[in-house]
């Protein structure tokens, strides 16, 4: 396949992967190999089932 037959859509999700994978490949992960506290996990899931239900 070649860059003319992709349609616009395909060509901006083949960048914007592309981006990301340079990305990653420049800019390590800060957080790689560390640990989330379970209190923390906690908290999140607890935000995540108070935005679905609206409040």
């Amino acid at each position: 396949m070649q860059v003319q037959d992709l349609t616009t859509d395909e060509l901006k999700t083949l960048i914007r992967e592309t981006v990301a994978e340079a990305l990653e490949d420049i800019i390590p992960d800060p957080d790689e190999g560390l640990t989330v506290r379970e209190e923390f996990k906690q908290e999140l899931l607890e935000i995540q089932q108070r935005r679905k239900a609206g409040t």
